[in-house]
Protein backbone atom coordinates (compact mmCIF):
# COMPACT_ATOMS: atom_id res chain seq x y z
CA UNK A 1 0.00 0.00 0.00
CA UNK A 2 0.90 3.49 -0.69
CA UNK A 3 0.34 5.01 1.89
CA UNK A 4 -1.03 8.63 1.81
CA UNK A 5 -2.29 10.93 4.21
CA UNK A 6 -3.86 14.23 5.24
CA UNK A 7 -4.04 16.60 8.18
CA UNK A 8 -7.31 19.23 7.12
CA UNK A 9 -7.18 21.97 9.67
CA UNK A 10 -10.05 24.46 10.10
CA UNK A 11 -8.54 27.99 9.53
CA UNK A 12 -10.45 29.51 12.45
CA UNK A 13 -7.68 30.24 14.69
CA UNK A 14 -3.54 28.78 15.40
CA UNK A 15 -2.97 25.56 16.09
CA UNK A 16 -2.97 23.80 19.41
CA UNK A 17 -0.89 20.51 20.76
CA UNK A 18 -4.19 18.41 20.19
CA UNK A 19 -4.48 18.51 16.32
CA UNK A 20 -1.02 19.29 15.93
CA UNK A 21 -0.48 15.47 17.68
CA UNK A 22 -2.54 14.55 14.48
CA UNK A 23 -0.79 15.82 12.37
CA UNK A 24 2.37 14.82 13.43
CA UNK A 25 1.08 10.87 13.46
CA UNK A 26 -0.16 11.65 9.92
CA UNK A 27 3.58 12.72 9.55
CA UNK A 28 5.38 9.72 10.95
CA UNK A 29 3.33 7.02 9.34
CA UNK A 30 3.84 8.78 5.71
CA UNK A 31 7.47 9.32 6.22
CA UNK A 32 8.23 5.18 8.29
CA UNK A 33 6.64 4.22 5.20
CA UNK A 34 7.84 6.33 2.09
CA UNK A 35 3.98 7.58 1.26
CA UNK A 36 2.77 11.40 1.02
CA UNK A 37 1.63 13.96 3.78
CA UNK A 38 -0.69 16.41 2.88
CA UNK A 39 -2.23 19.23 3.57
CA UNK A 40 -6.11 20.45 3.24
CA UNK A 41 -7.35 23.47 4.25
CA UNK A 42 -10.80 22.50 5.48
CA UNK A 43 -12.38 26.13 5.02
CA UNK A 44 -16.26 25.10 4.39
CA UNK A 45 -17.76 27.06 7.06
CA UNK A 46 -17.02 30.41 5.87
CA UNK A 47 -17.89 32.20 8.99
CA UNK A 48 -15.51 31.27 11.25
CA UNK A 49 -12.80 31.53 9.02
CA UNK A 50 -10.14 33.70 10.47
CA UNK A 51 -7.66 35.80 8.53
CA UNK A 52 -4.23 34.45 8.33
CA UNK A 53 -4.78 31.87 10.27
CA UNK A 54 -3.84 29.52 6.93
CA UNK A 55 -0.11 30.85 7.16
CA UNK A 56 -0.13 30.14 11.04
CA UNK A 57 -0.84 26.22 10.36
CA UNK A 58 1.32 26.10 7.94
CA UNK A 59 4.19 27.69 10.09
CA UNK A 60 3.49 25.88 12.92
CA UNK A 61 4.10 22.72 10.59
CA UNK A 62 7.18 23.73 9.63
CA UNK A 63 8.92 25.06 12.78
CA UNK A 64 8.16 21.38 13.89
CA UNK A 65 9.92 20.48 10.70
CA UNK A 66 6.85 18.76 9.37
CA UNK A 67 7.33 19.17 5.41
CA UNK A 68 4.03 18.11 3.01
CA UNK A 69 4.25 16.42 0.13
CA UNK A 70 0.34 18.39 -1.43
CA UNK A 71 -0.85 21.38 -0.14
CA UNK A 72 -2.56 24.59 -0.74
CA UNK A 73 0.85 26.50 -1.23
CA UNK A 74 2.75 23.68 -3.46
CA UNK A 75 -0.06 21.90 -5.25
CA UNK A 76 0.11 18.45 -6.29
CA UNK A 77 -2.07 16.03 -8.45
CA UNK A 78 -5.19 15.89 -6.68
CA UNK A 79 -5.82 20.01 -5.89
CA UNK A 80 -6.92 22.53 -5.08
CA UNK A 81 -6.18 21.75 -1.81
CA UNK A 82 -8.46 24.57 -0.14
CA UNK A 83 -12.27 23.01 0.15
CA UNK A 84 -13.80 26.24 -1.09
CA UNK A 85 -12.02 25.86 -4.32
CA UNK A 86 -13.88 22.41 -4.37
CA UNK A 87 -17.27 22.87 -4.49
CA UNK A 88 -18.22 21.02 -7.82
CA UNK A 89 -17.05 18.02 -6.17
CA UNK A 90 -19.34 17.82 -3.65
CA UNK A 91 -22.25 19.00 -5.34
CA UNK A 92 -21.63 16.64 -7.82
CA UNK A 93 -21.87 13.71 -5.01
CA UNK A 94 -24.86 15.25 -3.65
CA UNK A 95 -26.52 15.48 -6.84
CA UNK A 96 -25.13 11.24 -7.46
CA UNK A 97 -27.02 10.51 -3.48
CA UNK A 98 -30.19 12.59 -4.48
CA UNK A 99 -30.90 10.43 -7.83
CA UNK A 100 -29.73 7.47 -6.12
CA UNK A 101 -32.56 7.95 -2.95
CA UNK A 102 -29.61 7.51 -1.10
CA UNK A 103 -29.94 11.68 0.20
CA UNK A 104 -32.95 14.05 -0.48
CA UNK A 105 -33.49 17.35 0.00
CA UNK A 106 -35.00 19.37 3.34
CA UNK A 107 -36.89 22.36 3.16
CA UNK A 108 -37.68 22.70 7.37
CA UNK A 109 -36.78 26.11 8.10
CA UNK A 110 -33.68 26.95 11.30
CA UNK A 111 -36.96 27.93 13.79
CA UNK A 112 -38.75 24.54 13.14
CA UNK A 113 -35.00 22.69 13.86
CA UNK A 114 -34.84 25.01 16.84
CA UNK A 115 -38.99 24.25 18.27
CA UNK A 116 -37.96 20.35 17.14
CA UNK A 117 -34.65 19.82 19.76
CA UNK A 118 -36.58 22.25 22.60
CA UNK A 119 -39.42 19.58 22.09
CA UNK A 120 -36.95 16.98 22.38
CA UNK A 121 -35.13 17.99 25.00
CA UNK A 122 -38.33 18.38 27.08
CA UNK A 123 -39.10 14.82 26.57
CA UNK A 124 -35.79 13.48 27.52
CA UNK A 125 -35.39 12.00 24.15
CA UNK A 126 -32.17 11.99 21.85
CA UNK A 127 -31.50 15.28 19.31
CA UNK A 128 -32.07 14.50 15.95
CA UNK A 129 -34.01 15.27 12.69
CA UNK A 130 -37.49 13.46 12.58
CA UNK A 131 -37.10 13.06 8.82
CA UNK A 132 -39.97 15.07 8.30
CA UNK A 133 -38.82 16.03 4.48
CA UNK A 134 -37.58 12.50 3.80
CA UNK A 135 -40.84 11.01 2.33
CA UNK A 136 -42.02 13.64 0.41
CA UNK A 137 -43.04 13.22 -3.03
CA UNK A 138 -41.54 14.54 -6.15
CA UNK A 139 -44.58 17.13 -6.29
CA UNK A 140 -43.97 18.14 -2.80
CA UNK A 141 -39.93 18.51 -3.49
CA UNK A 142 -40.82 20.91 -6.68
CA UNK A 143 -43.44 23.12 -4.65
CA UNK A 144 -41.04 23.38 -1.57
CA UNK A 145 -38.18 24.37 -3.67
CA UNK A 146 -40.30 26.61 -5.32
CA UNK A 147 -41.65 28.48 -2.29
CA UNK A 148 -38.13 28.08 -0.01
CA UNK A 149 -35.37 27.56 -2.64
CA UNK A 150 -33.30 24.54 -2.83
CA UNK A 151 -33.07 23.77 0.41
CA UNK A 152 -30.11 21.17 2.58
CA UNK A 153 -29.39 18.19 1.14
CA UNK A 154 -29.81 15.28 3.70
CA UNK A 155 -28.29 11.96 4.03
CA UNK A 156 -30.63 9.34 4.71
CA UNK A 157 -29.66 7.00 7.24
CA UNK A 158 -30.65 3.17 6.72
CA UNK A 159 -33.47 2.46 9.08
CA UNK A 160 -32.55 -0.30 10.76
CA UNK A 161 -29.75 -2.74 11.68
CA UNK A 162 -26.12 -1.24 12.38
CA UNK A 163 -23.27 0.13 10.69
CA UNK A 164 -19.51 -1.07 11.70
CA UNK A 165 -16.68 0.72 11.56
CA UNK A 166 -13.49 -1.14 11.69
CA UNK A 167 -11.69 1.24 13.22
CA UNK A 168 -7.36 0.25 13.90
CA UNK A 169 -7.31 0.75 17.55
CA UNK A 170 -10.30 -0.40 19.04
CA UNK A 171 -11.73 -3.36 16.08
CA UNK A 172 -15.30 -3.57 14.90
CA UNK A 173 -17.42 -0.57 16.58
CA UNK A 174 -21.16 -1.02 16.16
CA UNK A 175 -23.35 1.48 15.81
CA UNK A 176 -27.42 1.10 16.02
CA UNK A 177 -28.70 2.85 12.68
CA UNK A 178 -32.23 3.57 14.13
CA UNK A 179 -30.25 5.74 16.61
CA UNK A 180 -28.41 8.31 13.78
CA UNK A 181 -30.43 10.54 12.40
CA UNK A 182 -29.97 12.05 8.97
CA UNK A 183 -27.36 15.10 8.81
CA UNK A 184 -26.79 17.57 6.40
CA UNK A 185 -24.30 17.00 3.37
CA UNK A 186 -25.02 20.22 1.47
CA UNK A 187 -25.98 23.50 3.13
CA UNK A 188 -28.17 26.10 1.30
CA UNK A 189 -25.14 27.96 0.42
CA UNK A 190 -23.88 25.25 -1.86
CA UNK A 191 -21.50 24.65 0.69
CA UNK A 192 -20.72 21.01 2.05
CA UNK A 193 -20.64 19.80 5.52
CA UNK A 194 -17.61 17.95 7.23
CA UNK A 195 -19.49 14.87 6.69
CA UNK A 196 -19.40 15.60 2.77
CA UNK A 197 -16.17 17.26 2.20
CA UNK A 198 -14.23 14.84 3.94
CA UNK A 199 -15.48 11.81 2.43
CA UNK A 200 -15.17 13.37 -0.92
CA UNK A 201 -12.03 14.98 -1.16
CA UNK A 202 -10.59 11.24 0.89
CA UNK A 203 -11.93 9.43 -2.11
CA UNK A 204 -10.35 12.14 -4.38
CA UNK A 205 -6.88 12.34 -3.12
CA UNK A 206 -6.48 8.63 -2.26
CA UNK A 207 -6.25 8.31 1.35
CA UNK A 208 -5.33 5.54 2.77
CA UNK A 209 -5.48 6.16 6.46
CA UNK A 210 -8.12 8.50 8.15
CA UNK A 211 -6.03 9.59 11.56
CA UNK A 212 -8.46 11.93 14.14
CA UNK A 213 -9.28 12.47 17.60
CA UNK A 214 -11.59 10.03 19.32
CA UNK A 215 -14.48 12.48 19.00
CA UNK A 216 -15.14 12.20 15.68
CA UNK A 217 -15.63 8.03 16.52
CA UNK A 218 -19.57 9.06 16.67
CA UNK A 219 -19.20 10.52 13.31
CA UNK A 220 -17.65 7.68 12.02
CA UNK A 221 -20.87 5.51 11.07
CA UNK A 222 -22.01 8.70 8.98
CA UNK A 223 -18.84 8.35 7.06
CA UNK A 224 -18.64 4.80 6.17
CA UNK A 225 -22.75 4.65 5.31
CA UNK A 226 -22.00 7.75 2.97
CA UNK A 227 -18.46 5.79 1.87
CA UNK A 228 -21.18 2.87 0.79
CA UNK A 229 -24.05 4.73 -0.92
CA UNK A 230 -20.85 6.30 -3.34
CA UNK A 231 -19.63 2.79 -4.08
CA UNK A 232 -16.34 3.92 -2.56
CA UNK A 233 -13.69 1.76 -0.37
CA UNK A 234 -13.43 3.16 3.26
CA UNK A 235 -9.61 3.95 4.11
CA UNK A 236 -8.53 2.49 7.40
CA UNK A 237 -10.11 4.40 10.31
CA UNK A 238 -8.00 5.43 13.04
CA UNK A 239 -9.42 7.43 16.21
CA UNK A 240 -6.90 8.52 19.02
CA UNK A 241 -7.59 8.77 22.67
CA UNK A 242 -7.71 12.65 23.65
CA UNK A 243 -5.23 13.84 25.49
CA UNK A 244 -6.04 15.14 28.88
CA UNK A 245 -4.47 17.51 31.54
CA UNK A 246 -2.60 15.92 35.33
CA UNK A 247 -5.91 15.79 36.92
CA UNK A 248 -7.28 13.79 33.99
CA UNK A 249 -9.58 16.33 33.11
CA UNK A 250 -9.96 17.67 29.29
CA UNK A 251 -7.17 19.01 28.20
CA UNK A 252 -6.71 23.43 28.36
CA UNK A 253 -4.61 26.28 29.19
CA UNK A 254 -4.62 26.05 32.34
CA UNK A 255 -2.26 22.65 32.13
CA UNK A 256 -0.24 24.55 29.85
CA UNK A 257 -1.95 23.69 26.26
CA UNK A 258 -1.64 26.24 24.34
CA UNK A 259 -1.13 27.41 20.60
CA UNK A 260 2.39 25.72 18.84
CA UNK A 261 3.55 29.58 18.31
CA UNK A 262 3.16 30.10 21.83
CA UNK A 263 6.11 27.00 22.77
CA UNK A 264 7.76 28.53 20.22
CA UNK A 265 8.15 31.99 21.76
CA UNK A 266 8.50 30.51 25.46
CA UNK A 267 11.83 29.05 24.13
CA UNK A 268 10.79 25.19 23.78
CA UNK A 269 13.06 23.83 21.17
CA UNK A 270 11.16 22.46 17.94
CA UNK A 271 12.86 18.68 17.98
CA UNK A 272 11.81 18.76 22.25
CA UNK A 273 8.41 19.83 21.50
CA UNK A 274 8.17 16.82 18.41
CA UNK A 275 9.50 14.52 20.52
CA UNK A 276 7.38 14.56 23.25
CA UNK A 277 3.77 14.94 20.95
CA UNK A 278 5.01 12.05 19.87
CA UNK A 279 4.88 10.03 23.02
CA UNK A 280 1.15 11.29 23.59
CA UNK A 281 -0.11 8.53 22.73
CA UNK A 282 2.25 6.04 21.04
CA UNK A 283 5.58 4.34 22.68
CA UNK A 284 8.54 2.54 21.11
CA UNK A 285 8.78 0.48 24.01
CA UNK A 286 8.21 0.94 27.51
CA UNK A 287 11.23 2.71 28.57
CA UNK A 288 12.69 5.10 25.54
CA UNK A 289 11.36 8.20 25.79
CA UNK A 290 14.06 10.90 23.99
CA UNK A 291 14.29 10.17 20.77
CA UNK A 292 15.64 11.94 17.60
CA UNK A 293 13.01 12.41 14.53
CA UNK A 294 14.55 10.20 12.73
CA UNK A 295 14.47 7.17 15.33
CA UNK A 296 10.82 8.44 16.00
CA UNK A 297 10.18 7.90 12.29
CA UNK A 298 12.16 4.45 11.89
CA UNK A 299 10.19 2.99 14.77
CA UNK A 300 6.48 4.64 14.25
CA UNK A 301 3.79 2.59 13.37
CA UNK A 302 -0.05 1.80 14.21
CA UNK A 303 0.67 -0.91 16.58
CA UNK A 304 2.43 1.76 18.74
CA UNK A 305 -0.66 3.51 19.50
CA UNK A 306 -2.62 3.09 22.48
CA UNK A 307 -6.14 3.27 23.42
CA UNK A 308 -5.39 4.90 26.84
CA UNK A 309 -6.11 8.60 27.31
CA UNK A 310 -2.49 10.43 27.16
CA UNK A 311 -1.67 12.35 29.51
CA UNK A 312 -0.09 16.38 28.48
CA UNK A 313 2.23 17.31 31.66
CA UNK A 314 4.08 20.60 30.87
CA UNK A 315 6.57 19.69 33.96
CA UNK A 316 7.39 16.80 31.63
CA UNK A 317 7.95 19.16 28.55
CA UNK A 318 9.67 21.07 30.32
CA UNK A 319 12.61 18.86 31.79
CA UNK A 320 13.01 17.33 28.11
CA UNK A 321 13.02 20.90 26.45
CA UNK A 322 16.05 21.24 28.70
CA UNK A 323 17.42 17.57 27.98
CA UNK A 324 17.57 18.98 24.51
CA UNK A 325 19.23 21.98 25.57
CA UNK A 326 21.66 20.27 27.19
CA UNK A 327 22.52 17.88 24.14
CA UNK A 328 22.90 20.49 21.46
CA UNK A 329 26.35 20.60 20.18
CA UNK A 330 27.82 24.68 22.05
CA UNK A 331 27.97 26.31 19.16
CA UNK A 332 24.74 25.21 17.89
CA UNK A 333 23.47 26.64 21.31
CA UNK A 334 24.96 29.74 21.27
CA UNK A 335 23.45 30.29 17.97
CA UNK A 336 19.75 29.40 19.00
CA UNK A 337 20.22 31.49 21.90
CA UNK A 338 21.57 34.98 19.89
CA UNK A 339 18.03 36.20 18.69
CA UNK A 340 17.20 36.54 22.54
CA UNK A 341 19.94 38.11 23.23
CA UNK A 342 20.01 40.88 20.63
CA UNK A 343 16.21 40.84 21.10
CA UNK A 344 16.86 42.18 24.58
CA UNK A 345 19.98 44.01 24.06
CA UNK A 346 18.53 45.69 20.68
CA UNK A 347 21.35 45.21 18.91
CA UNK A 348 23.56 42.60 17.58
CA UNK A 349 26.13 40.67 19.15
CA UNK A 350 28.61 37.94 18.51
CA UNK A 351 28.07 34.87 20.86
CA UNK A 352 31.74 33.26 19.38
CA UNK A 353 33.37 34.20 22.36
CA UNK A 354 30.97 32.59 24.86
CA UNK A 355 31.80 29.66 23.76
CA UNK A 356 33.77 28.02 26.51
CA UNK A 357 31.36 28.65 28.98
CA UNK A 358 28.14 27.52 26.95
CA UNK A 359 28.31 24.24 28.11
CA UNK A 360 28.02 25.24 31.88
CA UNK A 361 25.30 27.75 30.58
CA UNK A 362 23.24 24.51 28.97
CA UNK A 363 22.81 23.19 32.00
CA UNK A 364 21.21 25.44 33.46
CA UNK A 365 18.91 26.50 31.09
CA UNK A 366 15.33 25.03 30.81
CA UNK A 367 13.59 27.62 28.10
CA UNK A 368 15.40 29.29 25.63
CA UNK A 369 14.70 33.51 26.83
CA UNK A 370 16.63 31.99 30.31
CA UNK A 371 19.55 32.36 27.68
CA UNK A 372 19.49 35.74 28.35
CA UNK A 373 19.87 36.04 31.67
CA UNK A 374 22.98 33.87 32.02
CA UNK A 375 24.94 35.74 28.95
CA UNK A 376 23.55 39.28 28.87
CA UNK A 377 26.33 41.31 31.47
CA UNK A 378 29.34 39.86 28.98
CA UNK A 379 27.86 42.52 26.80
CA UNK A 380 26.50 45.40 28.81
CA UNK A 381 28.40 48.59 28.90
CA UNK A 382 28.25 51.10 32.15
CA UNK A 383 27.37 49.77 35.87
CA UNK A 384 25.60 47.07 36.48
CA UNK A 385 22.27 47.37 38.16
CA UNK A 386 22.64 45.41 42.39
CA UNK A 387 22.79 46.53 45.14
CA UNK A 388 25.48 47.27 48.13
CA UNK A 389 23.04 44.30 50.00
CA UNK A 390 23.71 41.97 47.28
CA UNK A 391 26.87 42.80 47.15
CA UNK A 392 27.38 41.91 50.91
CA UNK A 393 25.58 38.57 50.60
CA UNK A 394 25.06 36.46 54.00
CA UNK A 395 28.97 36.50 54.81
CA UNK A 396 29.12 40.06 54.85
CA UNK A 397 24.95 41.11 55.70
CA UNK A 398 25.13 44.39 57.19
CA UNK A 399 28.88 45.06 57.16
CA UNK A 400 29.86 47.04 54.22
CA UNK A 401 33.09 47.74 55.19
CA UNK A 402 34.12 44.10 55.46
CA UNK A 403 32.53 43.49 51.93
CA UNK A 404 34.90 46.03 50.80
CA UNK A 405 37.93 44.85 52.07
CA UNK A 406 37.16 41.28 50.52
CA UNK A 407 36.48 43.35 47.09
CA UNK A 408 39.46 45.36 47.76
CA UNK A 409 41.59 42.02 48.14
CA UNK A 410 39.91 40.18 45.10
CA UNK A 411 40.96 43.70 43.33
CA UNK A 412 44.34 43.28 44.61
CA UNK A 413 44.96 39.42 43.67
CA UNK A 414 43.25 39.71 40.22
CA UNK A 415 45.36 42.34 39.45
CA UNK A 416 48.91 41.22 39.97
CA UNK A 417 47.73 37.77 37.75
CA UNK A 418 49.39 38.39 34.50
CA UNK A 419 47.00 38.47 31.62
CA UNK A 420 48.72 35.30 29.83
CA UNK A 421 47.45 33.68 32.87
CA UNK A 422 44.12 34.52 33.13
CA UNK A 423 42.30 31.06 32.80
CA UNK A 424 39.33 29.75 34.68
CA UNK A 425 42.63 26.83 36.56
CA UNK A 426 44.32 30.06 37.57
CA UNK A 427 41.31 32.07 38.31
CA UNK A 428 40.24 29.52 41.10
CA UNK A 429 43.22 28.26 42.21
CA UNK A 430 44.41 32.71 42.86
CA UNK A 431 40.79 33.24 44.69
CA UNK A 432 40.77 30.37 46.48
CA UNK A 433 44.09 31.36 48.21
CA UNK A 434 42.61 34.43 48.84
CA UNK A 435 39.77 32.92 50.49
CA UNK A 436 42.32 30.45 52.96
CA UNK A 437 44.77 33.34 53.84
CA UNK A 438 41.65 36.13 55.03
CA UNK A 439 40.02 32.96 57.12
CA UNK A 440 37.17 33.45 55.29
CA UNK A 441 34.68 30.78 53.65
CA UNK A 442 34.84 30.70 49.74
CA UNK A 443 31.32 31.25 48.80
CA UNK A 444 31.63 35.01 51.39
CA UNK A 445 34.05 36.11 49.40
CA UNK A 446 32.50 34.97 46.17
CA UNK A 447 29.33 36.83 46.57
CA UNK A 448 30.46 39.99 45.99
CA UNK A 449 32.93 38.98 43.20
CA UNK A 450 30.13 37.49 41.10
CA UNK A 451 27.60 40.31 42.14
CA UNK A 452 30.29 42.83 41.08
CA UNK A 453 31.37 40.67 37.80
CA UNK A 454 27.32 40.01 36.64
CA UNK A 455 24.96 41.86 38.30
CA UNK A 456 23.15 38.98 39.10
CA UNK A 457 22.46 36.57 41.89
CA UNK A 458 22.58 33.46 39.75
CA UNK A 459 24.96 33.16 37.02
CA UNK A 460 27.22 30.87 35.07
CA UNK A 461 30.16 29.42 36.83
CA UNK A 462 32.46 32.26 38.77
CA UNK A 463 35.92 31.15 37.40
CA UNK A 464 34.44 30.88 33.91
CA UNK A 465 32.51 33.55 33.85
CA UNK A 466 35.82 35.79 34.93
CA UNK A 467 37.82 33.96 32.37
CA UNK A 468 35.56 35.41 29.59
CA UNK A 469 34.70 38.38 30.62
CA UNK A 470 38.51 39.30 30.35
CA UNK A 471 40.95 40.80 33.13
CA UNK A 472 40.08 44.05 31.92
CA UNK A 473 36.55 44.34 32.45
CA UNK A 474 36.26 42.49 35.62
CA UNK A 475 38.81 45.03 37.29
CA UNK A 476 36.57 47.47 36.17
CA UNK A 477 33.67 45.52 37.44
CA UNK A 478 35.45 45.04 40.95
CA UNK A 479 36.43 48.73 41.12
CA UNK A 480 32.95 49.82 40.22
CA UNK A 481 31.83 48.01 43.24
CA UNK A 482 33.97 48.51 45.67
CA UNK A 483 33.02 52.48 45.23
CA UNK A 484 29.44 51.81 45.89
CA UNK A 485 30.43 49.54 48.96
CA UNK A 486 31.69 52.69 50.12
CA UNK A 487 29.02 55.04 49.86
CA UNK A 488 25.47 54.14 51.16
CA UNK A 489 22.60 53.18 48.71
CA UNK A 490 21.30 55.68 46.65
Amino acid sequence: MNVRVRYGPSPTGEPHVGNIRTALFDWLLARRHGGQFIVRIEDTDQSRAVEGAEELILDALRWLGLDWDEGPDIGGPCGPYRQSERLPLYQDAARRLLTSGKAYRCFCSPERLSELRKAQQKAKQPPGYDRRCRYLSPDDVAAAEAEYGVGVVRFAMPLEGETIVEDALRGPVSFRNDLLDDHVLLKRDGFPTYHLASVVDDQAMRITHVIRGEEWLPSAPRHVATYAALGWDEPIWVHLPIIRGPDKGKLSKRHGATSVRQYAQEGFLPEALLNFLALLGWSKDESTTVMSCDEIVSAFGLEGLGLASAMFDIERLREMNARYIRDLPPAEFLERGRPYLEAALNKPVATARLLPIAPAIQERVKLMPEFVDYTDFFYVRGPLDYSNADLMGRGYRNKPWAALEAVEAALKTLRSLPSEEWTTANLETALRDLASERGERPGALFTPIRIAATGKRVAPPLFETLEVLGQQTTVERLNAAAERLARPDD
